[in-house]
């Protein structure tokens, strides 16, 4: 697979780059946190890293002033796995360099998409990069399985939390997995075995070999 940077054209329909933060506090609270023994660990909101002044800049400038978290995603990952959507943008920013697997959500077609349609695009350290709501997008790719990754991740407050209880009234509610989050599983993935939506066809792309 191909990898494409944020810096391309081909980018902006699935997000833009945001400028003017200073990010290097952040990088180094996060750098203080341990990588997993293997595979990728999430916390939706981790108070080190939201005591940090570009939390205040991310909620009155970024997000319009609407209560928002910072947590993280860190670990060592190079499958796709799961796609995932919101209803509003989120904001990531990494340690070092990794690389973000996307499609759009307009191509889901009766509850499926093909993998087909997912590109992949690298994003440098210490840059605040924006995933639209409409970017269907999971957890990050590590680009040297040395370093691993370590990607905050800037949603609304709540987001991932406990789902909802809801009565079911269409077929999108299937998909909803957490509070704000709507995802569809590869069926050789583990969310798949845990009563995900399976909602990816062909192959769960993995791109080790293209780093």
């Amino acid at each position: 697979m191909k990898v494409e940077s944020i810096y391309d054209a081909s980018f902006r329909p699935y997000g833009q780059i945001l400028t003017g933060y200073d990010t290097a506090a952040l990088v180094s609270a996060m750098n203080v946190i341990p990588l997993p023994e293997s595979g990728v660990a999430y916390e939706p909101s981790i108070a080190a890293l939201e005591q940090n002044a570009i939390f205040g800049q991310l909620q009155n400038n970024a997000y319009g002033g609407m209560p928002v978290q910072i947590g993280m995603c860190w670990g060592w990952n190079t499958k796709l796995n799961c796609l995932e959507y919101h209803r509003d943008s989120e904001v990531n920013i990494g340690t070092v360099d990794f690389i973000l697997l996307l499609a759009h959500q307009d191509e889901i077609a009766d509850g499926k998409l093909d993998t087909a349609h997912i590109k992949a695009f690298r994003v440098p350290a210490g840059v605040a990069v924006e995933v639209y709501a409409t970017t269907l997008h999971y957890a990050p790719c590590h680009t040297d399985a040395k370093e691993g990754f370590r990607v905050a991740v800037v949603l609304p407050k709540g987001t991932n939390e406990a789902k909802p209880a809801i009565s079911s009234i269409n077929d999108e509610d299937a998909r909803l997995w957490a509070r704000n989050k709507w995802l569809l599983s590869h069926p050789e993935s583990s969310e798949a075995s845990q009563g995900a939506y399976v909602g990816l066809v062909g192959e769960n792309i993995d791109i080790e070999k293209d780093i």
